[in-house]
């Protein structure tokens, strides 16, 4: 895995988390973090589009509500958050957690104590999903009449 496609993964999963179980396992780190704040939390709108039948057109959907911010650590790193909702304390330590990813001294600890139990949680939580959605499945079929 890249670097590039490695930090897209852990900043998926730290957007796509539940606030309490990211603050949860952040306080289990029992780290601190120095840095100062770039762009504090900030509310916004990012237009939401889609394609007709999921291969055809795009339109425009609707717009979503966002939440975004920017850390700088002591030893230089920029942190980046973007999440839907309107979370900003989320945001803030989303930042603060992608910044320290990327530092040699912090990443092995904060992929094992937060970024991998935070995906498993999302992965259970797809495959409850999953087995909601298929017991309502409904399978059609056609008898074919003897008639023409």
């Amino acid at each position: 895995m890249t670097a590039v496609t490695e930090r897209q993964s852990w900043m998926s999963v730290l957007a796509q988390s539940q606030h309490n179980e990211l603050e949860r396992l952040w306080s289990a780190t029992n780290l601190e973090a120095d840095y100062q704040m770039v762009r504090q939390p900030e509310i916004g709108l990012a237009q939401v589009r889609a394609r007709m039948g999921g291969t055809g057109r795009e339109f425009n959907m609707g717009d979503a509500t966002i939440t975004r911010a920017v850390v700088k650590l002591a030893s230089g790193e920029m942190g980046y958050s973007y999440l839907r909702g309107r979370n900003k304390a989320q945001a803030e330590l989303a930042a603060v957690i992608d910044g320290l990813l990327q530092t040699s001294t912090h990443n092995e600890l904060l992929m094992n104590a937060v970024i991998e139990p935070l995906a498993a949680i999302k992965q259970e939580q797809q495959q409850q999903r999953a087995k909601e959605v298929a017991t309502s499945k409904v399978d059609f079929f056609t008898m074919v009449r003897g008639e023409d």
